[in-house]
């Protein structure tokens, strides 16, 4: 099927470059190539474009600017947040005890799986409600005197539920245990303000948010010290040594800075959109569930679960009407299996296998939904199993 006759419904996977974004990032790839490391000119306006671009980040998160650094994708941001933090812990504390949600993304679960795996830390996984949702209260009842680091998901990518980080951070911040938050997702649709919500690493990738693919940003409040993942070079405070990709790092700042700036417009028009597939989809199709939270949830997100569905007949489906949707289930040698997220908040694995993720973004339109709504019955019903 030709590209200008599907729609995509995936923007929680990835979002097309702004436009906006392209230009300014063009100079930097045949004009202002320095590298920022070279003291001459050419390295010099280098520098400078990577300095204002960190401004442009610290200013949108309401930080400083040296508590920016920037890495390869938000998957390296939180790898750096969460690993480095660990070390260096247990290195000056003798901390030892890692505490994450169990509906974190994978670049924050499969860290922690390692680091107790291979490392020998303790890995204990605070309780969540049905909407995958953390009480800020029972992080305060799990934080222990070993405990090294806390990880809370901002919002989840999977079924959209938008966590209380705020006070979170709060029983953080007044027990003395460094916070750290995945807002990959959170930073394309909600206010970002490290200070008011007491985070201490926030990470953030740009391609969620109409940027670049290939770079991302992480958050470090001042004071806390990381052990470095990438070494070699001094780049970015010795913390992730390399040439900086100063293309992308422009187009990062530029689309978050796009991004807060137009965030209430984008925000309103979503949730209208959102709501409206919602209702409809409830309404027409039986055996199906909502999940993550009704209303505290990613304004441009709506996901599902529908009974004795196989979610990978579904996606083929709605692929060949032109729909690009996706799932929480994911194959693994041949055999499906329910999302990690899905069974964490307590779906049945007759559900969690037909589970469905649409998420709506700057190019979606009223009519976009109600070609969808109009083939989805239809589509649900061809892939029940047997």
């Amino acid at each position: 099927m030709e590209a200008r006759t599907r729609i995509y419904l995936d923007y929680a996977a990835s979002t097309p470059l702004d436009e906006r974004v392209l230009k300014v990032m063009l100079p930097y790839f045949t004009e202002e190539y320095g590298n920022p490391s070279s003291l001459h000119s050419f390295g010099q306006q280098a520098e400078a474009a990577l300095e204002q671009a960190r401004k442009t980040v610290s200013k949108v998160l309401n930080c400083y600017p040296e508590e920016v650094i920037f890495t390869g994708c938000g998957t390296e941001s939180d790898n750096l947040a969460l690993r480095g933090m660990a070390f260096t812990q247990r290195k000056e504390c003798g901390a030892n005890h890692l505490l994450i949600s169990p509906v974190e993304h994978h670049a924050v679960s499969r860290t922690a799986q390692q680091l107790a795996e291979d490392y020998g830390f303790e890995v204990e996984y605070l309780p969540v409600d049905d909407y995958g949702m953390v009480d800020a209260n029972e992080v305060e009842s799990y934080i222990r005197p070993d405990t090294a680091v806390v990880s809370v998901v901002y919002a989840n990518n999977e079924i959209g539920t938008i966590n209380p980080i705020a006070e979170i951070g709060k029983v953080c911040r007044n027990r003395n245990v460094p916070f750290h938050t995945d807002a990959v997702q959170g930073a394309a649709h909600l206010p970002m303000d490290v200070e008011k919500d007491e985070i201490d690493l926030l990470a953030i990738g740009a391609h969620k948010f109409y940027g670049p693919k290939g770079i991302g940003a992480l958050y470090i409040r001042r004071g806390l010290s990381l052990l470095p993942v990438i070494t070699g070079g001094n780049q970015e405070n010795g913390l992730r040594a390399g040439t900086q990709n100063i293309p992308y790092i422009v187009g990062l700042a530029e689309a978050l800075r796009l991004t807060q700036m137009e965030l209430d417009q984008r925000a309103h028009r979503l949730t209208e959109l959102r709501d409206y597939l919602i209702e409809g989809i409830l309404a027409e199709i039986p055996k199906v569930r909502l999940t993550g939270h009704p209303t505290r949830r990613l304004p441009n997100h709506a996901s599902f679960v529908f009974k004795g569905v196989d979610a990978n007949s579904m996606l083929m489906q709605l692929d060949m009407a032109g729909f690009a949707c996706s799932s929480g289930s994911a194959c693994k040698a041949g055999i499906p299996q329910p999302s990690d997220i899905l069974t964490a908040i307590g779906v049945p694995a007759t559900w969690a296998l037909g589970s469905l993720r649409i998420t709506l973004g700057r190019d979606t339109t009223h009519e976009h939904i109600q070609k969808l709504l109009a083939i989805l019955p239809a589509v649900i019903q061809r892939s029940l199993k047997p």
